[in-house]
């Protein structure tokens, strides 16, 4: 997850430092200063890291420096999280005794007071820190606000588009054009939205029904606003009288507004706003207030990738756009990957094409894209090793798929990127339980209250609407209360998870593959890594997808080598007992051991876990009880 979140863990450091700092805790004066030291550099380099981002993705070198830069931020987390954990600890250890809790806290034997060794792994961070600080300087970076502001990435569209060049959407063209000419409304302006993921051909399907010869002679003015990430009222008022009248405007507001209302007042108009992304209700409703004037059957159409777009507009109908049928989707591949558009006598061919555009969802960019690579290709060597070898890849890969899907991507707020990327984790085509994926993000720190009476679950659950509205979810489940408690990820959309989280989060499904230095976060559907773990810095593992025995020696192994671990996943592996060593993991905030049928008690250690938040013990039958001192914490699904 090492695009587009960094700011947000600094943040992060930067809130626990300040606390650590204002803290009315006894640090030698060693310890304090460099307390001290390390905010000013995390707080300096925070300051550049918005613009390293956005810049790193076209230049390798400033995307290594974010590289070797988070590495130590994470190192400096968990340094912190070691500080606060001890904190935690002493005030445990001494109870509601205040005066007792004094005392023990600034007892000369307290050895977090007086820890010189605590000092020098500050200062040996801060030292690293300030050397890739240091390097800063050659990239001319902008210092940027301490609020995250989106990076825009501006689009342009087009109000034209050659009907023979677009296949299978003519069924969802003349359900739109129907509701576009259809007189029983109440307002005199209403809005139509066309609802979809990055892909699926919102904008040509608005640009057929635009050039449509019954939607021309329905409405006296047609406009095109392609409206991308800046939503500016003024610019966009700008742009239409523009249209009208052919003519640069520089006009202030208050006169572009006058004009609009003029040259719109009683006219019957169609106005298609493409692309849009604003959810700001108040941008919104001043630039609807000023289209509110037409004549009845006037009609507002917007293509968008969000939900909640759709809901502030006061969507009249909102058209939820889905992929192509499989007949459809083979003719759109057909038109374009053969010549003359036309399937080959070659019937090897067609069976290659066929199995390639499996389970492609019938996603037309996608589509096109793979029928355009295969359209230089003519041999079946050439087809087969492109189905076997290449495919897989292209996802990945700097093309019109992942550019159009990661614009969505980049609109995210940082705090919001890294929960999406998470998801990487997650097998293609799973249930991803709603709950569990909340009290994951939580884990790992994702979710922020911006005040103490919020509940993170609460908070955790907003994230998650805002994801499922921008289309990054899709295929929900509802309990009968009405309640979201399942969904799904497009298998673009995961691949999408894939590429942004880079080197930190992996998913094992061969004894073959390699684990890198850098990983973080890992699930995995085989035994064979958990050996090779030792030393390294994970903060995730999943191993439930291991779906059998995982001894306890192995499973002590395991524990026992990843000190730094904030979730660990062992359901339904047949464990017959957790080891002890599981009590060292003191940065562990998620534990499941559910499904492990044969498991009677429970560690005494497990106590020792000040920070867990999360215990899962679903179907544990055999458990009888759980050690005393687990009696505060919020014990879940027993």
């Amino acid at each position: 997850m090492a695009e587009g979140v960094l700011f947000e863990l600094a943040g992060r450091v930067l809130g626990a430092l300040t606390s650590l700092t204002l803290e009315e805790i006894q640090l030698s004066l060693g310890v304090k200063a460099e307390l001290e030291n390390l905010t000013n550099t995390v707080s300096t380099i925070q300051a550049v890291i918005l613009d390293a981002e956005k810049r790193s993705s076209h230049n390798l070198e400033i995307k290594d420096w974010l590289r070797k830069l988070k590495d130590v931020i994470l190192d400096a987390d968990d340094l912190l999280d070691d500080f606060s954990t001890e904190v935690l600890r002493h005030k445990v250890m001494v109870g509601d005794v205040m005066t007792k809790e004094v005392c023990t806290f600034y007892s000369s034997s307290n050895q977090l007071v007086f820890s010189p060794k605590m000092g020098h792994k500050i200062k040996a961070i801060r030292e690293s820190l300030n050397g890739i600080a240091d390097d800063r300087a050659k990239f001319h970076f902008m210092e940027s606000p301490i609020e995250p502001q989106m990076m825009n990435r501006e689009r342009e569209t087009y109000s034209f588009v050659p009907e023979e060049e677009v296949v299978g959407r003519e069924d969802d063209k003349n359900a739109i054009v129907e509701c576009l000419l259809d007189n029983n409304v109440v307002e005199n302006v209403s809005i139509i939205s066309i609802v979809g993921m990055g892909g699926l051909g919102k904008t040509t399907l608005a640009q057929l029904i635009y050039n449509d010869k019954i939607v021309n002679k329905t409405f006296e003015l047609k406009l095109w606003i392609c409206v991308s990430s800046n939503f500016d009222v003024k610019q966009i008022v700008k742009a239409i009288l523009e249209h009208l009248i052919d003519e640069k405007l520089k006009e202030s507001l208050e006169i572009l507004q006058t004009q609009l209302r003029d040259k719109l007042n009683g006219k019957k108009y169609l106005l298609v706003l493409d692309d849009m992304w604003n959810e700001d209700n108040n941008k919104w409703f001043l630039l609807k207030n000023l289209l509110m004037v037409g004549a009845r059957g006037s009609r507002i159409m917007v293509t968008t990738r969000s939900e909640k777009v759709a809901m502030i507009i006061g969507t009249t109908l909102r058209y939820p756009l889905k992929g192509l049928t499989e007949e459809k989707a083979w003719s759109l591949f057909v038109k374009i990957a053969f010549e003359q558009g036309q399937e080959p006598e070659n019937q090897a061919l067609v069976g290659l094409g066929k199995e390639i555009m499996n389970n492609r969802a019938g996603v037309p960019l996608v589509i096109r894209t793979i029928a355009s690579l295969l359209r230089s290709k003519t041999s079946e060597n050439e087809w087969w090793s492109f189905k076997n070898y290449e495919l897989s890849k292209i996802a990945q890969e700097e093309n019109d798929i992942s550019s159009t899907l990661k614009l969505s991507y980049d609109h995210l707020p940082p705090y919001l990127k890294q929960c999406f990327a998470y998801c990487s984790l997650f097998p293609k085509d799973y249930k991803i339980q709603v709950k569990t994926l909340i009290d994951l993000w939580a884990a790992q720190g994702f979710i922020k209250l911006s005040d103490p009476k919020q509940c993170v679950e609460d908070v955790g659950r907003e994230y998650f609407m805002v994801l499922l509205w921008r289309s990054f979810f899709q295929d929900i489940g509802k309990d009968e209360h009405g309640n979201i408690i399942w969904c799904k990820m497009h298998n673009l959309m995961h691949d999408l998870a894939t590429l942004v989280s880079g080197m930190e989060s992996v998913v094992l499904n061969s004894s073959g593959e390699k684990i890198g230095e850098k990983v973080r976060h890992l699930s995995f559907n085989l035994m064979d890594p958990i050996t090779t773990l030792n030393g390294r810095k994970m903060r995730t593992v999943l191993a439930s997808s291991v779906g059998g025995n995982l001894g306890n020696l192995t499973c002590d192994a395991l524990v026992s080598n990843l000190k730094y671990l904030r979730t660990l996943d062992l359901s339904n592996l047949r464990l017959r007992a957790l080891p002890s060593s599981i009590g060292e993991l003191k940065h562990l905030r998620y534990l499941d051991v559910s499904e492990n049928r044969d498991i009677k008690i429970l560690p005494n250690s497990i106590t020792r876990l000040q920070n867990l938040q999360t215990l899962k013990l679903n179907n544990c039958g055999s458990l009888r009880e759980l050690p005393i001192d687990t009696k505060n914490w919020s014990i879940l699904g027993i």
